[in-house]
């Protein structure tokens, strides 16, 4: 589960790249800041155009998050001053500009954080590192493959890594988080994927990490899949490693990675060719439990109050309440737009001006709610597949992972293997480390 808004578990900003990042532009200025949550820190930049008719206009890009190219809503420079909106992230920012015209220094808030934040002006963008990024030549086989999906009647694609020298080699499939991804899983500018199919290859294990569906070279509709269609997918993916000469059949085991640790679970317990799964953060909490919890902590990481977390937690377990007893989605939408008419009513002024409490952020994050797939994440718990699965697990999470908090998810995890009688199973607290196994 790597996002919130448009992924699950997002934090401030969201993973869509938007059209114009294909497009070269000459920007007017560019200003580059650090927002500081305390625990986590935030690169952000904002990068402003004249458009043809000699406006202004400006996208924010957050290269931490892998977010590029976020459009404002507007922005208004000046010689002594610097304010943009940018509505479909509920966003803004009103600073002032020193003298010589080098740093705009003020308030950046979104939803209940408001912070400071300085920009310092910029000739160019600053380029990410990730020296863990594995770079060839590798000392292993690496082959781009296709198989089917029959089931689904698709065609997904993906890199196969295997060791040199020998065959029947252990194998795994990994399987992504919550969202479009590919096959590097690549996020935040990392692409951690990529860095576990290198250690696990060079150290005899063959590998097949493959895009999404409808991502990268895979077809088929992202959009309109459950989590129980990309099962489907990972199980393509095992039976396109049992032709393989190279791997041993009675060997092939699932990596998931958050949603994907859900996966990873579900096929084991559908089918016998799974020998064994690693669960990479993967929930054992059922979703409308597991949100509001991981929206309580990120906001009290971010320095928000305790009392006022556990109230915006509880007004989310209102939504997804409402969201869960509704016959359909229009009967969903009617409720959820009185509850938003009734807060609205109580509002004052400047806080009804907020761009996180307008009707177009209201609606947006709606539509999100009342997606098939989000519907069934809030409506599924992951324990009864859980108690279902008898072949060896090992399920780790990272002691500072705040989107599936690890005390919480890996009780119940380990619960719900001991209910069903699997004794095969290791459960590792990793200390230092993030939903994305970073250290943190």
């Amino acid at each position: 589960m790597k996002k919130m808004l448009t992924s699950l578990f997002i934090i401030f900003f969201c993973f869509s790249v938007n059209i114009f990042a294909q497009l070269e532009k000459k920007y007017d200025s560019i200003w580059e800041g650090t927002l500081d949550f305390g625990p986590q820190k935030l690169k952000v930049v904002l990068k402003i155009v004249q458009t043809s008719d000699g406006k202004k206009s400006a996208f924010l890009d957050s290269p931490d998050q892998g977010a590029v190219d976020i459009p404002a809503s507007s922005v208004l420079i000046t010689k002594d001053s610097l304010n943009f909106q940018i509505n479909n992230i509920r966003a803004s920012f009103m600073g002032a500009i020193n003298q010589d015209g080098t740093v705009a220094a003020g308030k950046f808030s979104q939803g209940m954080v408001n912070i400071d934040l300085k920009l310092n002006k910029v000739d160019k963008v600053a380029q990410l590192n990730r020296p863990q990024t594995p770079k060839p030549p590798f000392p292993y086989k690496e082959e781009v493959v296709t198989f089917e999906n029959k089931a689904a009647n698709i065609t997904l694609a993906g890199t196969l890594t295997i060791p040199k020298g020998g065959n029947k080699f252990p194998a795994v499939v990994m399987v992504t988080g919550s969202g479009p991804q590919d096959r590097d899983e690549a996020l935040f500018g990392h692409k951690p994927f990529l860095v576990i199919a290198d250690y696990l290859t060079r150290n005899g294990i063959a590998v097949l990490r493959f895009d999404d569906r409808g991502v990268g070279k895979s077809k088929g509709n992202f959009s309109s899949a459950l989590t129980t269609d990309f099962v489907t997918d990972a199980l393509a993916a095992v039976e396109y490693l049992r032709t393989r000469n190279e791997v041993a059949q009675n060997k092939i085991g699932i990596v998931g990675h958050s949603e994907g640790g859900m996966v990873a679970p579900l096929a084991a317990s559908n089918s016998d060719d799974v020998k064994f799964i690693v669960m990479l953060a993967g929930p054992g909490m059922i979703g409308k439990d597991l949100i509001p919890l991981q929206q309580k902590l990120l906001l009290m990481a971010t320095g928000v109050t305790e009392e006022v977390a556990l109230k915006q937690a509880s007004e989310t377990k209102e939504v997804f309440d409402i969201i869960l007893n509704a016959s359909d989605s229009l009967t969903a939408y009617n409720k959820l737009s009185s509850l938003y008419d009734e807060k609205v009513s109580r509002m004052t002024k400047k806080e009804k001006e907020k761009p996180e409490n307008s009707k177009e952020a209201f609606a947006a994050v709606t539509k999100q709610y009342l997606s098939p797939w989000f519907r069934f994440f809030i409506k599924y718990d992951p324990r009864p597949a859980l108690e279902n699965v008898q072949c060896p697990v090992l399920a780790m999470n990272g002691e500072k992972d705040l989107q599936v908090p690890v005390k919480e998810n890996l009780s119940l995890v380990e619960t719900a293997l001991k209910a069903g009688g699997n004794t095969k199973y290791k459960i590792v607290s990793l200390p230092g480390l993030n939903h994305l196994f970073q250290n943190a």
